[in-house]
């Protein structure tokens, strides 16, 4: 269902209670009210392929605050790709352990801007073992990535994949091209047998695969299929049309694949929803379903949604003061990004108003009240 009558999103504790149409009665005890005015609020959005390193810190594009200024750009959760770009990366058994429970840890309490980071995706490597995957599971850690380890050939991933599978990990494979020095282009028959569960910027990263291997993952396979901004737009759009003639579309996910060499990109999210949208004719409220709920679906993470008894992580948007179309959903099948409002996280506001990377709201979004010592503003912190 992708769309919800009503004029109220009531939260506390970092989760929303209700959502629906609201009376004075039912906001007069919150510490802050914050008037949408006919904007449309929509979850916040999940990059699911982000490389972080440790901190707010990108030394590929020597970046500092890279993920609050993703913030701005409605991202509220970002997933770690792997910690690659660490500079001097270990490649053995006890290094790559440790280093994916260090960035793990370091993320658990660490907000950049008041997003959540999944951090700490262990990078497969020859020599792990059972008793690794229960060591790592037992320290937090649940996401693997294969594509950039010292092995003959991708299928040698397999039986690490099947492990990280047993102890309920969620496995990720590079797909396309090499990225990196040290890493193989990676095609579907490889995927077909290592069976993951998401086949990463399945759209080329940034090389993509033959066209015919894209029909094979599609019809052969239950993997989730991840578009993103930095790959190739034309097998994006090959991709979201495979799917949609399926029945498929919640293997969707949309990500960004950055930092990279395409840079940082704060509004990558949603220049691929606009890119599905408008090019590829998908319903606006799917496009940013792949972007929120899918990826909530496949990381088993607990926002994604606006219900009941979610993490109250919301944006909202409109469109652009200036433009040619009235609201956000109009814009996007226009092909022009949204304008952000506000956005909140875990029920906090981390602005409002306006976001500093993208034009002013045409509905000027506002706190009606608030007992909190704070304009939440975009400049007051």
């Amino acid at each position: 269902m992708p769309f919800i009558d009503g004029d109220t999103i009531i939260s506390a504790d970092g989760r929303i209670e209700s959502v629906g149409t609201g009376e004075a009665d039912s906001v007069r005890g919150c510490d802050v009210v914050i008037d949408a005015n006919g904007t449309i609020a929509i979850p916040g959005l999940i990059d699911s392929h982000v490389h972080v390193t440790f901190g707010d810190y990108t030394p590929r594009q020597k970046t500092v605050g890279f993920l609050e200024s993703y913030v701005h750009g409605g991202v509220t959760t970002a997933i770690s790709a792997s910690e690659v770009h660490v500079p001097g990366r270990p490649k053995d058994v006890t290094g790559i352990k440790a280093l994916a429970v260090a960035a793990s840890k370091c993320f658990q309490t660490y907000r950049p801007g008041g997003m959540r980071v999944h951090a700490g995706s262990l990078i497969l490597e020859p020599g792990l073992v059972d008793a690794d995957f229960a060591e790592l599971t037992a320290a937090g850690v649940w996401m693997v990535k294969a594509g950039f380890g010292a092995f003959q050939t991708p299928y040698d991933y397999a039986p690490l994949v099947k492990l990280a599978r047993e102890h309920g990990m969620v496995s990720m494979v590079h797909t396309g091209g090499s990225s990196i020095p040290g890493s193989s282009g990676i095609w579907a028959d490889h995927l077909l047998k290592i069976r993951p569960d998401i086949s990463y910027h399945v759209n080329g990263g940034p090389i993509a695969m033959p066209d015919e291997d894209f029909t094979r993952l599609v019809n052969e396979s239950e993997m989730a299929l991840q578009v993103c901004t930095a790959g190739n737009l034309r097998t994006t759009l090959l991709v979201s049309d495979l799917l949609a003639a399926a029945g498929r579309l919640d293997r969707l996910l949309i990500a960004t694949d950055t930092p990279t060499g395409s840079g940082i990109m704060p509004l990558g999210m949603l220049y691929t929803i606009s890119h599905l949208t408008s090019l590829g004719n998908l319903p606006p409220e799917i496009a940013i379903a792949a972007a929120t709920g899918n990826n909530a679906i496949a990381y088993r993470l607990n926002n994604g949604i606006i219900a009941s008894g979610r993490d109250a992580d919301i944006v909202l948007i409109d469109s652009c003061m200036g433009g040619s179309k009235s609201d956000a959903l109009s814009s996007l099948r226009n092909g022009d990004v949204p304008a952000i409002g506000a956005v909140i996280t875990d029920g906090v506001p981390r602005f409002v108003g306006r976001s500093r990377n993208t034009p002013e709201t045409m509905r000027r979004v506002s706190v009606a009240r608030s007992n909190i010592v704070q304009d939440f503003s975009a400049t007051s912190h």
